[in-house]
């Protein structure tokens, strides 16, 4: 099961990289596959990684779309991830990986563009 942490902060100090890095640090056990952490100013997200559905490094988190300003990071499964991809492609997106986790960064910006 994956690691996940993070820091989101809206009162216009930045977030916390080092306390995320930190706790990130410690849950080596939950995803000793990889480590990721996004910074980006407001918001520093983390990810330690156990590769479950695609091994590749395209598939590392946090997933960035950036054609639509998005990231996630995700813990679990979507276990009708391929008919939800099979859905969004059918409405233009082109997928990088084959992960759950990318369907999950497809479908947001899809459903804030009206495209679900």
């Amino acid at each position: 099961m994956c690691g996940i942490s993070g820091e989101v902060r809206f009162d216009g100090v930045p977030a916390d990289t080092a306390a995320v890095s930190r706790i990130t640090a410690g849950l080596r056990s939950r995803g000793p596959g990889r480590l990721g952490r996004l910074d980006d100013g407001w918001v520093v997200l983390g990810h330690r990684r156990l590769s479950i559905i695609d091994l590749s490094d395209q598939a590392a988190q946090p997933m960035v779309d950036a054609d639509h300003d998005c990231a996630v990071v995700f813990n679990g499964c979507i276990y009708n991830y391929r008919q939800l991809r099979a859905h969004l492609q059918a409405t233009g997106y082109r997928f990088r990986t084959s992960s759950d986790t990318e369907v999950i960064l497809a479908a947001f910006p899809a459903h804030t563009l009206g495209w679900a």
